[in-house]
């Protein structure tokens, strides 16, 4: 295969204040953890539809304080553009056209006594003339989801939002970014309100709406040029098969593209016609992993199918695409390719380069060269970083369980923390991972376990979690802890677990079995009520007959008597997703018990960890390094009686 010659070469469009650049220490963080709490220098970039402007979302010190720097890439001496406003925590940015940008943002909303964080988004001049355009100021009910950026019309782009008039049913409507003037294109009804997707020419071709009848999700279709919907799928709480219409066909503007399990463990690419109301035979598919979705260009051309083994993973259809990303590929061995943002006619593009050992570095993608643009994390640098395994280990059952294992330097056995992910209805796909990375660089050995329960390794897997939680899928994570000690890699009497949500539940769940194996355990923003969750999943009907049914097991709220090892517990004080009084009804019980505990609570903090601020971070990664530090090298109570 003939590869495009690419040069890479180093440009200063962005550059890092010396603000962020001083490796001073903060008063309560030891300089081996510094590094790790500083907000990212470079939090996204993205390229203009014409390929001539960037918009980059850049720290001005180490606790982030983001702006928005517009960059003109055909003029690299002029000052570049900076837009902002003290008022507004900004996360991100779209270009919506060459002129105008939509900026993410952060808020917190006070309510009484309760607060909470919330996403607003703002629309801007990339020249930073004009001020600030908020969409629908005057209904702040109706929220903003962008369906279609309308390459082809630059005044316009396709949302939606839940308007007044929709009775609870968003619309779809043209939005003007010019004047916030919008046209409704699509009303909201029982029958489809929301799912939406268009093709190539921007027309709404599938949506969805609620199954009353079977509390389903019905899936709906429609022919080019036609009003009427055509019923797709029913897609059922009682089937967990995967069925996701993922875009239309260029070739053939009646088919459509459809990732699915059709019977089969694992779910492959089918095209469905409408006109003949028939699938293909199964165009892509793999006997282990689920694929995760399609490439297609801005016309519908297929490029490509992503699917997730080690790592993201593409397999094109498309030759040129194949050709730059092999190019890429070529000049960064063993690294992940991330093609972030692409010019219309995608000749320019943003490419970021991530590995285990690279946080994340920006390049620009023009005129067939690649121009680095920055860091996501300078300060931390190769060596401060470790390398990741992925390998399978077999379960006491038998099951085969891929897994992560961040190695630190030096020669094992080290000290291991088990850290499992969230959800659970989730996988890791571990390529630079902070907090494995925080850990290893203070010398722990940290595997990261695709646990039954985990979604991406097929239906079986998948299902093998139900109503096991604290059971066999506890029993996972304790087979991860073992293999890593029958492979010389950690120590048997220096094992932890650390986990997060899900995680923060194993975490729980661990500090009370019986034969522990554990030296200690830390639960961050963890279930400790299992009735708690069951009761939210009611909120929503589908999930209530989706997931309710798979959540049983061990409940750590009523095993606090039992708990045998020293338990940090972690959690923000304005989480939504897992409220704070999990962990602190779970607190109010161990303390009666007497225990080795210790509670953090971190103010203004919400659930997800990659929206904690710098003076989270800080308070915490101190808090968890000097419990495994202090704690686990404590004798545990099984120890003693051993």
């Amino acid at each position: 295969m003939k590869t495009l010659p690419i040069l890479v070469a180093l440009i200063g469009f962005v550059s890092m204040p010396d603000s962020y650049a001083k490796d001073v220490a903060a008063p309560t963080v030891a300089p081996s953890v510094e590094p790790f709490t500083i907000m990212p220098a470079l939090r996204t970039v993205s390229v203009s539809p014409n390929g001539k402007k960037l918009a980059v979302v850049r720290a001005t010190s180490k606790d982030g304080d983001y702006i928005i720097e517009i960059i003109d890439v055909t003029k690299t001496s002029a000052d570049p553009v900076r837009l902002g406003a003290d008022h507004m925590l900004i996360s991100g940015v779209n270009w919506l056209s060459d002129d105008k940008v939509l900026v993410l943002f952060r808020q917190l909303m006070k309510s009484g006594a309760t607060k909470r964080w919330v996403n607003k988004v703002a629309i801007t001049n990339a020249d930073g003339k004009g001020g600030w355009l908020v969409p629908f100021k005057d209904n702040p009910r109706a929220g903003f989801t962008v369906v279609d950026l309308l390459p082809d019309n630059p005044k316009e782009i396709l949302v939606e939002a839940d308007l007044d008039d929709s009775k609870g049913h968003p619309n779809v409507v043209r939005f003007n970014v010019n004047t916030g003037r919008s046209v409704t294109v699509f009303r909201g009804n029982d029958k489809v309100n929301g799912g939406f997707v268009t093709d190539a020419d921007g027309d709404i071709r599938a949506g969805s709406g609620f199954n009353l009848s079977e509390n389903g999700i019905n899936l709906f279709i429609r022919a080019k040029g036609s009003d009427d919907w055509k019923l797709l799928k029913t897609v059922s709480p009682k089937s967990r098969e995967t069925f996701d219409v993922v875009g239309f066909s260029n070739e053939n503007a009646n088919e459509v593209y459809v990732i699915a399990n059709m019977g089969e463990d694992t779910t492959g690419l089918y095209i469905y016609d409408i006109q003949k109301d028939s699938y293909s035979e199964r165009l892509f598919g793999l006997k282990d992993i689920d694929i995760d979705n399609i490439t297609l260009d801005r016309k519908d051309n297929l490029l490509g199918v992503r699917y997730t083994d080690k790592w993201p993973t593409h397999y094109h259809v498309d030759e040129r695409a194949a050709q730059l990303h092999a190019s890429m590929e070529a000049q960064f061995p063993g690294q992940l390719i991330n093609i972030v943002s692409t010019s219309l006619d995608e000749k320019t593009a943003v490419v970021m380069v991530v590995s285990p050992k690279n946080p994340g570095t920006y390049y620009l993608f023009r005129e067939n060269k690649l121009l680095e643009l920055g860091k996501r994390h300078p300060l931390l640098t190769e060596d401060r970083l470790s390398e990741v395994k992925y390998v399978s280990y077999k379960a006491r059952d038998g099951l085969e369980i891929k897994a992560y294992i961040t190695v630190p330097a030096g020669k094992g056995p080290f000290p291991a923390v088990v850290l499992p992910h969230g959800g659970p209805w989730v996988r890791d796909t571990v390529v630079y991972d902070e907090w494995s990375q925080l850990l290893a660089a203070h010398g722990y050995v940290v595997i990261q376990p695709n646990y039954r329960g985990s979604t991406g390794y097929g239906l079986a897997h998948w299902t093998a979690g139900d109503n096991n939680w604290g059971l066999k899928m506890q029993d996972d994570l304790d087979d991860a802890a073992n293999f890593l000690v029958s492979v010389g890699l950690a120590e048997k009497d220096k094992l932890a677990m650390f986990g997060w949500s899900y995680g923060g539940y194993a975490a729980f769940a661990a500090s009370s079995r019986e034969n522990n194996i554990y030296r200690c355990a830390i639960a961050g923003a963890g279930v400790a009520d299992l009735s708690k969750i069951n009761a939210t999943l009611n909120d929503n009907r589908f999930l209530a007959r989706l997931q309710r049914p798979t959540i049983s097991g061990v409940n750590p709220i009523e095993r606090t008597q039992q708990v045998n090892i020293p338990l940090l517990v972690v959690h923000g004080d304005i989480d939504v997703r897992v409220p704070v009084s999990h962990s602190r009804d779970f607190m109010e019980k161990i303390d009666k018990a007497n225990k080795s505990v210790r509670y953090v609570e971190l103010a203004d903090a919400d659930h997800f960890s990659d929206t904690l601020f710098r003076e989270h971070k800080v308070e915490f990664y101190g808090a968890l390094l000097g419990w495994l530090a202090n704690e686990c090298t404590l004798p545990t109570a099984n120890n003693k009686a051993k």
